[in-house]
């Protein structure tokens, strides 16, 4: 998930310094709004929106941790449920002993791990409790992955990727059918895909790539698409691309603005297949895939529909202006700013959210990170953010668009909005809410609900199977 696996915002405190230019980072959270259903919206999202007591949008028992980030991980695990890809009393259990530990990013990481890694040890020989066991074991992974350069084991990154994905290999194998796995062509780097399909038949059915965001996980897919596409008939891809998953954490490729040429590869490998309807190839972006989505169906065709959960056009603007205000078209201006006025004044927790968020923009900085350092190119880094602005190529887009929103939206406040506006084809806005408990980034309590809105409309825009 920028994905469903975004920082949630924390507000930083300000400083008669370059300090104050970081108040809010992750923050900038939308005002309380009520749900809005545009050009046949389903009726069920139009409901109002419920007040959050104390102004908080995840009041009474959704506050499993006082620190927002924590708070947004630990949702995100517990929404998995719904799709066997959490178990509710295990997240808790983990949230428990988190709480009596202290709450922070080394306390979240060890536990998530020590879940990962029983789970992970249990194999029974029973193919569907392994199976579940391993997907859930991924999940705790990525929990522990998200986290960890925060800890004090930053150089575990690698190790704990790794740790989930095997996990995720074994819960794919033990689909039934097993998910076909295979390298898609991409300059030097290939992308690793996991094709599902819901039997061996053969026969052509509509078929959905599933994008993540900046630091989400394989396993936010089977929660917010797989299993919903594979219920309703269809089959799913999910891949890695660059600044994701394998490329970013082993191969070390970062984000490429060009989504298009990541894409492209992918639809030209469906269409080899005789078991996907080539006149229905859907594509779905989440979190900051809400950004990439878009830009690869602008000057791609071939997609047939196409969903942005939420819609993105900069995400640069999910910095604040103080922030952006550092970046000059000079670059040793801009890092001497960095580098003697902004690092020296961060403490642990700021360094960490500043690491996370640039990561997959920036190999230096995931290196850096990883050695337990702050890196020291803020220009490169911030020239790539700035690189995936989409804003002038969204009138391009040709297929069908649902745009998603949501109540205190954190990341891109307005920029749904915003781009449904731009739109020149066929559009939709769905804007979910508190009042069926789908506020937040990605609607993490609400994943069955969220899945309910996309697949709706798809289904409504390019057919329902037949029989």
């Amino acid at each position: 998930m920028d994905s469903s696996r975004n920082l949630a915002p924390t507000p930083l405190p300000a400083a008669p310094s370059r300090r104050s230019a970081l108040a809010g980072l992750v923050a900038g959270a939308a005002g309380a709004v009520g749900a809005v259903a545009v050009a046949g919206a389903p009726a069920a999202s139009a409901a109002p929106a419920a007040p959050a007591p104390n102004g908080s949008p995840t009041p009474g028992a959704m506050q499993l941790f006082t620190d927002p980030g924590l708070n947004f991980g630990a949702l995100l695990a517990l929404g998995g449920a719904g799709a066997r890809a959490s178990e509710v009393g295990e997240v808790l259990t983990a949230v428990n002993a988190i709480n009596a530990a202290g709450p922070n990013e080394n306390t979240y990481t060890a536990e998530f791990r020590a879940w990962g890694d029983r789970l992970a040890g249990m194999r029974t020989g029973h193919r569907e409790t392994d199976r579940f066991r391993s997907l859930r074991a991924s999940q705790y992974y990525a929990q522990a992955l998200f986290f960890v350069l925060g800890s004090t084991t930053p150089g575990d990154e690698e190790r704990l990727y790794r740790a989930g994905r095997r996990n995720w290999d074994r819960f794919a194998h033990l689909c039934d059918p097993a998910a076909i796995t295979d390298k898609v062509p991409y300059g030097r780097t290939p992308l690793p895909v996991w094709f599902f399909r819901p039997d061996t038949s053969g026969k052509p059915r509509p078929t959905v790539i599933l994008t993540n965001g900046s630091d989400g996980q394989n396993v936010d897919m089977w929660t917010y698409g797989v299993m919903a596409a594979l219920d309703r008939g269809w089959n799913a891809l999910v891949y890695d691309g660059p600044g994701q998953g394998q490329l970013l954490f082993v191969d070390k490729v970062v984000f490429s603005p060009r989504w298009e040429q990541v894409v492209g590869p992918l639809v030209d490998w469906l269409l080899r297949r005789r078991d996907v309807d080539h006149r229905r190839i859907a594509l779905t972006g989440l979190s900051m895939g809400g950004d990439l989505a878009p830009r690869a169906a602008a000057f791609d065709h071939r997609i047939a529909a196409l969903v942005a959960m939420p819609g993105c056009l900069d995400p640069w603007l999910a910095f604040p202006p103080e922030l952006r205000e550092i970046l000059t078209p000079d670059k040793a201006e801009t890092n001497a700013i960095w580098n003697e006025e902004v690092v020296p004044e961060l403490d642990p927790t700021e360094a960490y959210q500043l690491k996370k968020r640039f990561e997959p923009f920036s190999v230096e900085a995931m290196l850096a990170a990883r050695r337990g350092r702050m890196f020291t190119d803020f220009w490169t880094a911030a020239r790539r953010v700035v690189a995936m602005d989409i804003t002038g190529v969204v009138r391009r887009i040709q297929a069908p668009t649902l745009v998603l929103d949501y109540q205190d939206e954190a990341f891109y406040p307005g920029q749904p909005r915003q781009m449904y506006e731009l739109l020149r084809t066929r559009k939709d806005y769905i804007k979910l809410t508190a009042a069926t408990g789908a506020q937040l980034h990605c609607s993490p309590m609400a994943p069955q609900q969220h899945c309910e809105v996309v697949f709706d409309w798809l289904e409504d825009t390019l057919g329902r199977r037949k029989g």
